[in-house]
């Protein structure tokens, strides 16, 4: 099992993820979050291929498709953070921590 806590910027909404996979491709995902575009995407996003999601073209997959049909921000990490976490799920990468930063002088 992996998990992952996106915090997804200035307005503020933390998007958990629990991923995990029996047999490193198939992920279940349980997405929670106080971001209501998060609750219709997690209601709909419950289980990915890893390696259709991960060895794809950037913006395709079905991570994608369903954050596109739900999130008004395209800029939102969540979707990120998303394809991070089932990734490591999947035993496709090691867990390590991901950062932005931004400043503006």
């Amino acid at each position: 099992m992996a998990t992952g806590v996106i915090h997804a910027g200035v307005c503020g909404f933390i998007i958990n993820v629990k991923a995990v996979s029996d047999d490193d491709n198939k992920v279940q995902l349980e997405i929670t979050s106080d971001c209501p575009n998060y609750n219709k995407i997690a209601k709909e996003l419950t289980e990915v291929d890893a390696y259709t999601e991960i060895f794809n073209k950037p913006h395709m997959g079905r991570v994608y498709e369903v954050f596109a049909k739900y999130s008004p921000h395209s800029s939102c990490p969540g979707v990120s953070g998303i394809l991070k976490t089932l990734e490591v799920a999947a035993g496709l990468a090691l867990p390590q921590t991901a950062n932005i930063i931004i400043t503006k002088e």
